[in-house]
């Protein structure tokens, strides 16, 4: 079987691409902004916050937690979320290097 397309590309790349893919939906946008104001909360939460049926919600709370940018603790019957923020650190470190890259060649182009 053949290499996977993802094999030619830097674990950074992948990882940083998966957050991306994973910040790529308005409804895990505000998931996040939600997660942000609240601290910790459950999906029932969630669910009253926006116009999402649970389980739309539920796929979308899977997809922010395997790219890792949220996690999910069980609490009793229920799955209690909240940011991770090494995540949201390792990502801002990115866009960090890619800012500071394009003000460096800024300033050597024009």
């Amino acid at each position: 079987m053949g290499a996977s397309k993802t094999d030619h590309f830097s674990a950074k790349q992948n990882e940083m691409a998966s957050i991306m893919k994973a910040l790529g939906h308005p409804a895990r946008i505000a998931i996040i902004d939600f997660l942000l104001s609240v601290d910790t909360c459950i999906c029932g939460d969630i669910v009253n916050e926006l116009p999402l049926a649970q389980p739309t919600v539920s796929q979308h709370l899977k997809e922010l937690k395997n790219a890792g940018l949220i996690k999910g603790n069980i609490e009793g019957n229920a799955i209690c979320y909240c940011i991770d923020e090494e995540m949201f650190a390792k990502f801002k470190h990115f866009f960090e290097e890619v800012f500071g890259k394009i003000l460096a060649k800024k300033k050597e182009c024009c």
